[in-house]
């Protein structure tokens, strides 16, 4: 699976650079990402704008992945999900579990919000 990773001072954005995301990929994807939580930044913008097919499988794959990192403290958002995909996840009735947003400058706008909550959280 090809991707790329690009980090910032709160994330990791992770733009996955194939046209079908499915199950026989979720290996990859757990070694791309669960590392990511051992690092001291943890959260994940996952961009899947390339992505134009999802099987069921891997769509609930991406659900347990985010419930992973929401567990450990750390953000996990999806964006830029093309109309076949958003359908596909959908259709499954996976899209209302995942923290989806339109575009990636939105999706670092719900991490920030995220990060801001946490800290408030740990204060009180």
């Amino acid at each position: 699976m090809q991707f790329k990773i690009d980090t910032s001072e709160k994330f990791h954005a992770i733009r996955i650079k194939e046209p079908v995301l499915s199950a026989n990929m979720t290996g990859e994807l757990d070694a791309c990402l669960k590392p990511l939580l051992k690092q001291d930044i943890k959260n994940v913008v996952l961009i899947l704008q390339d992505i134009q097919n999802i099987d069921n499988a891997a769509g609930e794959h991406l659900v347990q992945l985010q419930q992973s990192f929401y567990e450990q403290s750390a953000s996990f958002v999806i964006c830029c999900l093309q109309k076949p995909v958003e359908k596909a996840l959908d259709d499954a009735g996976l899209l209302e579990l995942l923290n989806v947003a339109p575009t990636e400058s939105e999706a670092w706008d719900i991490v920030h919000m995220e990060e801001i909550e946490r800290e408030l959280g740990d204060a009180l």
